[in-house]
């Protein structure tokens, strides 16, 4: 049912795609999109221990708090440095603590917050996302499409504004990769901009998606 409602409302489109602008002033941003990856699409390229090793078990795994403007989004906005003791705080919001530290340099710092508020603000926003049952830790492979995906998202957080739940796929649209929530900077849904969701539909443009089982 969501997918002609998206072909109409892209067609009336005229943003932007994402892209990212150097620098920026922190704290001076438009809002925040919370990217889940997918780790299983992510294990499946890459042997990272600390994250892919067999047996753990990992759905989505936050990536990071992104700020995000309209068009496009700030990076590495400040050289202010995480401390040893913040970084291993809050490295388990991460599925590898090497995360911690690179999502600080380049979203963090332009969050306009310190370190430790801007982490706490990263899990307090990934909790607030509920994790539809299907798709928590799948024992075999999943096959949606974009519509079933969103609606489902929806279901489970009822909240959720009209395009603020958005999948990124890979492969050319067979595999799910990752998905993104749009917040205000009060930490209320609202919809993602025109950018990030015709940068959505053309990522998973393909009928259905896999979306592959946890390990």
């Amino acid at each position: 049912m969501l997918r002609p409602i998206l072909l109409i409302a892209l067609a009336t489109m005229c943003g932007a795609s994402q892209a990212k602008r150097p620098g920026g002033e922190p704290g001076r941003f438009d809002y925040y999109a919370v990217a889940l990856s997918w780790s299983p699409s992510y294990c499946a390229t890459r042997n990272d221990p600390d994250q892919c090793a067999v047996g753990r078990r990992l759905g989505f795994v936050l990536h990071g708090l992104w700020p995000q403007y309209e068009r496009g989004y700030p990076e590495s906005c400040s050289t202010e440095k995480l401390s040893p003791q913040v970084r291993n705080q809050y490295s388990a919001l991460f599925p590898s603590a090497r995360l911690a530290e690179h999502e600080w340099k380049k979203h963090g710092t332009c969050s306009g917050l310190d370190p430790a508020a801007y982490f706490t603000l990263s899990g307090k926003l990934k909790n607030q996302v509920a994790i539809p049952r299907p798709f928590q830790q799948p024992s075999a492979p999943l096959r949606v499409s974009y519509g079933e995906f969103v609606q489902a998202f929806k279901a489970a957080n009822p909240r959720m504004q009209q395009y603020s739940v958005l999948p990124f796929c890979a492969a050319g649209g067979r595999f799910l990769r990752e998905v993104h929530v749009c917040y205000d900077k009060r930490g209320t849904s609202r919809s993602c901009s025109e950018g990030q969701v015709k940068r959505s539909y053309s990522s998973c443009r393909q009928e259905t998606f896999l979306i592959q089982n946890v390990r």
